[in-house]
């Protein structure tokens, strides 16, 4: 739990992971994986909506999490509170995705959150099959005495907020 810290005093602070950008190929050994993907709807149109709420947080807001921001928009450098329950992660933007078919960000954990990786939340057009797919990869480890003693709640939390990311653009 990050009780009292202040978005404005999450920039001082360094990523608690050395694998920057490990999200955007081959996960780094040594954490817990996840990789997961649904489609969402069809066309373009569904796409750039999925995008731009994504790129608003949408998929954070729409699972259920608040969400305390250093911008509107997701950029890289962008520092976020990422609030659950009684439970607030702080986390750092450290690579955007704009490309034609796919958009997205993803964040690191800094301290205080209890644990220590990476997010990725993209939204992808097929135009092969018109398809458009919710995307979330990242890998993570405990970063504090409580999270590994709640190893079981927390991996089930991980896994339920990660089909309501899907679910939630």
């Amino acid at each position: 739990m990050v009780i009292g810290v202040k978005l404005t005093d999450l920039s001082a602070l360094s990523l608690t992971y050395t694998e920057v950008g490990g999200t955007a190929g081959p996960l780094p050994a040594g954490y817990h994986h996840v990789q997961e993907s649904a489609v969402i709807g069809r066309g373009r149109a569904r796409f750039e909506q999925a995008a731009a709420a994504v790129m608003r947080w949408g998929m954070l807001r729409g699972a259920g999490a608040r969400v305390h921001a250093s911008s509107e928009v997701a950029d890289v450098g962008a520092e976020v509170i990422v609030g659950l329950g009684p439970v607030r992660a702080p986390c750092r933007v450290v690579y955007v995705i704009n490309e034609p078919n796919r958009r997205g960000f993803a964040y690191g954990t800094l301290p205080g959150h209890a644990e220590s990786g990476e997010e990725l939340f993209a939204v992808r057009h097929d135009p092969a099959t018109d398809q458009v797919y919710a995307e979330v990869t990242a890998f993570s480890r405990h970063a504090t005495w409580w999270s590994r003693l709640a190893s079981p709640v927390t991996s089930l939390v991980q896994r339920v907020m990660t089909k309501r990311y899907l679910k939630a653009v």
